[in-house]
């Protein structure tokens, strides 16, 4: 190398990755739509009704002291918290506070990825010159407080320098607050939990752990990638030697697809009827239907859920050969799922619940189609059709065209019960 040469090493960008979580983001909700009532109430239930029907959605703190968790029985939540008051899933004002948290983030981060309705990545890598009177931690905090000014809606903040660790630091960071792990600290902090907390460790897998005499990540971060593979398969074993170490390379996407629609109806009464589970069933079906095509998607895999008066719950998934938009083939595939669920085990239900996965844009669909046979049990004039609905639905509103089964006599029309959406 000649003399006076200078050789310059660039050092790969240390990532820095935001977790923002609402806090207790129904409740927030609720509390915002009716200050007067749900504002009013410290112990608060959302989801489900105040007779016990339905399941819990999100609970406030004060209601969680008590053990009142999400997805648990309303009526369980109530005998937990008997002074509960329990409101329904305010569905249109979580999306519209969602989209507007959304936007505040944009407007302060870079990069913002929509994880869940209530909780967004943020990755700020290489904005330290930009924000450079700032440490890390002063950043979150300023995005929090910004967020709560713009919306009124409280967060609470996880950091690090992958998205695996910013999660997790999240849950220590609630309510309202910031937990930021610094480069480096990563598997300092990730050695004392337990492995029930890592994301995708689910309870048969943390059962099996257990027998193995493994209870937190430093228990398992002293077995060798060879055991694990051995112990629970190869793809499961490597995947729990990387998870345990933090690992996670995946990046902050703000383009990330949409990965699931679906619904669900916890009804006042059990439904034993098997006509009437089928309108309801094409209630939810027609009403995913609507979402899919105004988000732009079609979808491979249609599941159809019920839980029983006892609460077991079933489920069952088809994945169609191409990807379908139409109310009639997602109809027609939900209908044959429910009626294997109904054959297996004929009893009443209390919930009925519609999910549509594998989702794809509608136009890479369609260029996908030029080349392949037409859609079996899906025709265009069923896809023309559906869109001509959304498009009087919108202007004329939902009720202004239904399918024949929905349509009920005069003065016949039962309570639907709760309901809660994901998207």
């Amino acid at each position: 190398m000649p003399q006076g040469t200078s050789v310059v090493v660039h050092q790969p960008m240390e990532r820095r990755i935001l977790l923002v979580d609402c806090d207790a983001f129904f409740v927030q909700v609720a509390r915002l739509e009716d200050p007067d009532g749900a504002g009013r109430a410290p112990l608060l239930i959302v989801g489900g009704s105040a007779t016990g029907r339905g399941v819990v959605t999100s609970a406030s703190y004060e209601a969680r002291a008590f053990g009142v968790r999400s997805a648990m029985p309303t009526a369980r939540a109530l005998r937990l918290c008997p002074d509960a008051t329990v409101v329904g899933v305010p569905r249109g004002a979580v999306g519209r506070y969602s989209r507007e948290v959304r936007s505040a983030l944009q407007e302060l981060a870079p990069v913002v990825q929509a994880a869940s309705v209530d909780e967004f990545y943020l990755d700020l890598s290489g904005t330290e010159r930009l924000f450079r009177e700032e440490t890390f931690e002063e950043t979150a905090w300023r995005i929090r407080e910004e967020v709560l000014r713009r919306t009124r809606i409280s967060v609470s903040l996880g950091g690090g320098t992958r998205r695996v660790i910013a999660k997790l630091a999240a849950s220590f960071a609630k309510p309202a607050g910031v937990h930021i792990v610094p480069a480096g600290g990563e598997q300092d902090f990730l050695n004392p939990l337990k492995l029930s907390a890592l994301p995708g460790v689910g309870p048969s897998l943390v059962e099996r752990l257990e027998k193995k005499g493994l209870h937190t990540v430093e228990e398992a971060l002293g077995v060798q990638e060879e055991w694990l593979q051995r112990w629970f398969g190869q793809r499961r074993g490597a995947w729990l030697y990387r998870k345990v170490r933090g690992i996670d390379e995946s990046r902050v996407d703000p383009h990330e697809r949409r990965k699931s629609i679906s619904s669900e109806r916890t009804f006042f009464e059990d439904i034993d009827d098997d006509r009437e589970l089928e309108r309801r069933l094409i209630q939810l079906t027609t009403s995913l239907g609507s979402t899919l095509r105004t988000k732009g998607f079609r979808a491979r895999t249609v599941t159809v859920k019920l839980r029983d008066h006892d609460f077991t719950t079933r489920q069952h998934a088809r994945t169609v050969p191409e990807p379908i938009e139409s109310n009639a083939a997602i109809v027609d595939v939900a209908q044959t799922l429910l009626e294997e669920l109904r054959q297996q085990r004929r009893v009443p239900a209390r919930l009925l619940g519609v999910g549509l996965t594998g989702l794809v844009p509608a136009d890479e669909a369609r260029q996908l189609a030029l080349f392949d046979e037409p859609v079996a049990g899906e025709s265009d004039r069923d896809r023309d059709v559906s869109r001509v609905v959304d498009s009087l639905a919108r202007r004329f509103g939902d009720d202004a065209i239904l399918p024949g089964r929905l349509v009920r006599e005069p003065g016949s029309t039962k309570p639907d019960g709760s309901e809660r959406v994901d998207g």
